[in-house]
Parts: structure tokens; sequence; C-alpha cells
């Protein structure tokens, strides 16, 4: 895979912005690490100081030292203005659609998005007044088609996390911008160091940070990187919603982004290992990941990306629910659970139903999501193939 080279005009790697950005030791004693901040109030030394309102940090929800560490290392992987470290993926992505709608407006969101953004765009954002809509995600210039005098934000999600289509990202923008409105992209499957959507026109991204950043399946966070223009927006919405970050969360974000150039490279290729090998096996009707020639996308995929995440899925033969059963429910090193990024592998049986719209999901079979951590790949490889005897075993 390409080598990244980040945004800061220095021309270093990412490997190097990941090991020295976002840390100051000679303002901390020495120390590697910047510490953990706990704290609320931040105090004041005289009548004018707090007054003036210009001291660098007045209250301890709008961020601290911990916090500002993380945005540092991934405004500057994005090559974006600025970052704001938020509580959550979820966090991030209701402050950036917030950001650009108001009562009456229209949002437009890929079809494959993370299932809690469909819930907060059919129930939270229709009682503001906003209207979501969802569209193919394999849709890209067709999406003018669909664009409407008050559509102001378009959501795209690339790959999606269920099913792994790659969106054009660049003709989304293009599409969007000619509409006015704003392209937001959840670029949480490849981080910034193989995908960096707003070179290729989008206005906001976000990251489930929880996934990769966090890396150990021990904290919740999300960011929000904008470009100069969408920057006093989001940060309006965040300070009125009042989301933020604590110190102890913001250190464990750190921590995780110190190693994530070097565990995204293994996660990678032990991804791609297993994804190759399932390809083989006798009950698998496809494989859903973008880095293999067979992959509709595969051709997007290498135009846009220099890489390639975790996370993948497997669709196996048609079978009833104790074939289902009979994968999941012995498995030696996979377990089941919703998130994803950490060192451990996980194995979600996937249920799309009411959760695609606009391209409903048509596929026979039964759809498995595997995030591939770091076990040994022999040992992963005997579990996937134990789990699927026993499900070849149930049909």
């Amino acid at each position: 895979m390409n080598d990244n080279k980040s945004g800061n005009g220095r021309g270093l790697s990412v490997e190097t912005v990941l090991t020295h950005h976002g840390r100051q030791p000679d303002d901390q004693f020495g120390f590697v690490n910047t510490p953990v901040y706990r704290g609320s109030t931040v105090l004041f030394k005289t009548l004018a100081d707090i007054e003036a309102q210009k001291q660098h940090f007045l209250y301890g929800r709008a961020g601290n030292p911990t916090t500002e560490g993380v945005e540092a290392v991934i405004t500057e992987l994005e090559g974006a203005y600025r970052t704001k470290l938020v509580p959550s993926g979820l966090a991030a992505i209701t402050i950036a659609l917030m950001s650009c709608v108001k009562s009456g407006d229209d949002v437009l969101i890929t079809d494959s998005a993370y299932e809690p953004t469909r819930a907060f765009g059919d129930n939270f954002l229709k009682r503001m007044g906003v209207t979501a809509r969802y569209y193919d995600p394999r849709i890209g210039a067709g999406l003018a088609d669909l664009m409407q005098p008050n559509t102001k934000a378009v959501l795209a999600e690339s790959p999606g996390s269920l099913t792994f289509e790659v969106q054009d990202l660049p003709a989304l923008a293009k599409v969007a911008h000619n509409g006015g409105a704003k392209l937001v992209v959840d670029n949480s499957w490849a981080s910034p160091l193989y995908l960096r959507p707003l070179e290729l026109g989008a206005d906001i991204v976000i990251h489930a940070g929880t996934k990769m950043f966090v890396g150990h399946s021990d904290a919740f966070a999300g960011t929000i990187s904008t470009t100069e223009a969408n920057w006093k927006e989001v940060e309006r919405v965040r300070k009125e919603l009042g989301f933020f970050t604590s110190g102890d969360d913001a250190f464990l974000v750190a921590r995780g982004l110190r190693t994530l150039a070097i565990r995204m490279k293994e996660h990678q290729q032990r991804a791609l290992e297993i994804a190759t090998w399932l390809e083989s096996q006798d009950e698998v009707l496809q494989v859903l990941h973008p880095a293999l020639p067979s992959h509709p996308d595969h051709a997007l995929w290498q135009r846009d990306f220099t890489g390639s995440g975790s996370l993948f899925a497997v669709l196996l033969r048609p079978a009833p629910r104790d074939s289902v059963a009979a994968f999941v429910d012995h498995l030696q090193l996979f377990s089941m659970g919703y998130s994803w990024g950490g060192y451990e592998s996980l194995c979600l049986p996937v249920k799309l139903g009411a959760n695609r719209t606009a391209k409903p999901w048509t596929a026979d079979g039964n759809l498995f999501r595997l995030h591939i951590g770091l076990e040994g790949i022999d040992d992963l490889k005997a579990d996937l193939s134990a789990a699927i005897a026993r499900y070849a075993a149930a049909r």
C-alpha cells in the first residue's frame, strides 16, 4: 500500500505524526505523555482576565490539554482546519448534521449508514422539522436527481459498515456543493491513514474514535474535523449541546493513536488474508471486502484509498436460523459484539431488514460481519473453518 504523508507541509509520514504530534514533553516536566487533566473550574487571576475571556482555557467543558493533544493529531492526519473530540461516534454524527440544518431543511443519508444514524434522522431530526431521506450508496453523480432546494447536508459512509459499498466521494461532493449542501463523511473504517475525505471534497469528516483510534475496546470517543469554512457552526452546535470528553477518555484515545499506524497495518494484512481464504470456502457465496478484486467497487477503492481496514462481511449460503446459531454459538476466538477496532476478533450476524429502504438488500444467504483482530492467523482460520462446518451440518 502507498505510504501516506500527513498534511503538515513537511512531508512527515503518518507514523511520525502519530508518534510525535499532539504532545509537548517540555510542558510536562519532560514526561513523554500529556497527563490526564481532570477538572471543571479554570481559575482566573484578575477581573480583567475574566472580563477579557482570552485565557486559553475558560472552563473544563471546552477542553483541556489532554483533549487538545488528541485533536491536534487528528487535525494533522485529516488535513483539517480544526478537530473536536466528543464522547462518541454518534455524538460526532449528530453534531455534524445539526451544524448544517435548521427546521424545514432536508438531509440525504446513505442507505448503508450506521444504524444509530438512521434513528437520529428518522426520530430526532424529524422532531426538529428536518426531513431525512436515504439514497443508494452507489448512486454517485446520480444523487443530483434527489437534491431539493432545501437539501443542506449529504451524509456518506465509505465503505458502509455492514455491506461495504464504496462511495464516489468526489462525485457526491460536486453534487452537494452545486445544490448548496455540505458533504459529511464517516471515515471510521479506513481512518485518515488510508482515506482523506477533505481532499476529495468533503466539508466535515467524523470518526467513531471508539473503534480504531482507541483500539483496545475500553473507551468511547468521536471526532469531528472540518474545513475552515465549516468550523464555526460545528463548534457552535457542540457548545450549545454541551458535548465534551473527559480527560480520562481522551488519554485512552491518545494512547491508542500512538500505535494506530502499526495496528492498522496488522489489521489490514490479517483481514485481507482471512477474506481471501474465505473466498475459497464451499459455503461462502461472497466476501464483501473492498480491497479484494472481486468486490464490485474495487476500482473505486483503488482510486481513493491507500489501504484497508479490519472490517468486512461474508455471505454464506442460505440456511435456517439453526445454522446461524451453530456458526456463532461455539466460536472459540471470535466473539459477538457490536463494536470493532480492538485487538480481539469479532463476528456479528447481520439482519438488515428495515435498515435498507432506498436500495433493499436482496441477497440470499446469511451475512456475517467480521472484525479481524490480532490473534494468530492460523488460529482464526481454524475457528472459522469449524464454524463453517457446523453451519453446513446444521443446514
